[in-house]
């Protein structure tokens, strides 16, 4: 069967029957090439990590092959034909989401489109590749729009962001019924790739966007509702750095890489936070742990000589310190993290030769990682 987004469609891809013949993974290549925007480290329903890269023609997926490790399937390739960017959102229900500029030539000129596929359940295949259109109708013009980015709400929503061809912020969602919304463009200047949605624990979702000048924040005002721009973040992030965290019910703090001095810093509720460190262009990696009883944030970024290196705190009170930890292995991109079956944090990033290294947390106490390996 042809499966489109949302509705009865999701449900009976859910118990597992929602794959297409033409979707069927393929001979996978061995070496990656860069990881897949968002976070590509992920925990499915089922209790195994799974994590995702890129090819140059397609996704590599690794897959644990039980809760918890530490042994792994893969990788496994999915063609991704004439994608030439690729990003991915998890929703509450497990399932995740990929957006991809894809560019096909027609009548000896380039068309550019959405696509958007989804992975139902751990170890299955994708679904086949969705059109979302272009937030430009004209398709000359349509040529000159950003890369997209893709956030899930906790109802299963999914909302699509990238910069419009004119500089502004251009959005599509789903509705709660699992309709796709029209293209909604929000006004801006000079917005760029790198845009940072958060989908919240409410329902709703907010996004930070870098832009000339500052960061271009719109928010949900309710549920299944378009998005309103809100007060601008004066903050100029470093290349694809910026990435949003909720650490208290409806407030986000988000994380950057600034451009003039590669650290780390951070804004919420109005204060920009340093918090150290020297990073090179990449998404900063973050999510919150319970460490020893408390309420942590751990980050993940890729320092300016390649090395992967953790960070941690109590959330919300960096001013107690960010303690930063290199772990001495390097990347080829930014390393992503996630919590395990067991809580554990778990830290993915790509060696040189393309492959995929996996550090885990000890769990005997405090905050400590086992050596990273190949899997």
């Amino acid at each position: 069967m042809r499966i489109r987004p949302g509705g009865a469609a999701r449900r009976e891809a859910a118990r597992g029957t929602g794959e297409t013949a033409g979707d069927q993974a393929g001979p996978a290549p061995r070496r990656a090439q860069s990881a897949v925007d968002g976070r590509w480290l992920m925990l499915g329903h089922d209790g195994r990590l799974t994590a995702y890269a890129r090819t140059p023609d397609g996704l590599l997926r690794w897959t644990e092959s039980s809760p918890g490790g530490p042994r792994w399937e893969g990788p496994v390739f999915f063609p991704a034909p004439s994608i030439t960017s690729l990003a991915v959102g998890q929703g509450a229900d497990g399932f995740a989401h990929f957006v991809g500029r894809r560019t096909v030539r027609k009548n000896g000129a380039d068309v550019v489109d959405v696509a958007h596929a989804i992975q139902y359940q751990s170890g299955r295949p994708l679904s086949e590749w969705h059109s979302l259109g272009n937030p430009r109708r004209d398709p000359a013009t349509g040529t000159r729009v950003g890369t997209p980015v893709v956030a899930v709400a906790p109802g299963g929503s999914t909302y699509v962001f990238m910069e419009n061809a004119s500089g502004s912020l251009a959005v599509r969602r789903e509705s709660a019924a699992g309709k796709w919304q029209p293209w909604q463009g929000i006004k801006g200047e000079g917005v760029r790739d790198g845009i940072a949605p958060v989908a919240l624990e409410s329902g709703l979702v907010e996004v930070l966007s870098p832009a000339e000048g500052a960061a271009l924040y719109c928010h949900q005002p309710k549920a299944d509702t378009g998005l309103v721009s809100g007060e601008d973040v004066p903050v100029a992030p470093a290349g694809h750095s910026l990435a949003g965290l909720e650490t208290a019910p409806g407030r986000v703090t988000y994380y950057w890489t600034d451009a003039a001095t590669h650290g780390v810093l951070a804004h919420r509720a109005g204060r920009v936070i340093p918090l150290g460190g020297s990073a090179s262009e990449g998404r900063i990696a973050v999510l919150r742990a319970v460490v020893d009883g408390l309420d942590h944030t751990v980050t993940a970024h890729r320092a300016t000589d390649g090395q992967v290196v953790v960070g941690i705190c109590v959330t919300e009170d960096e001013s107690a310190g960010m303690h930063w930890s290199p772990t001495g292995e390097h990347s080829i991109a930014a390393p992503a993290l996630a919590l395990d079956h067991q809580g554990r944090v778990v830290v993915a990033f790509l060696d040189a030769e393309g492959g995929l290294r996996i550090a885990r947390q000890t769990g005997r106490g405090g905050f400590a990682l086992a050596p990273a390996v190949r899997v």
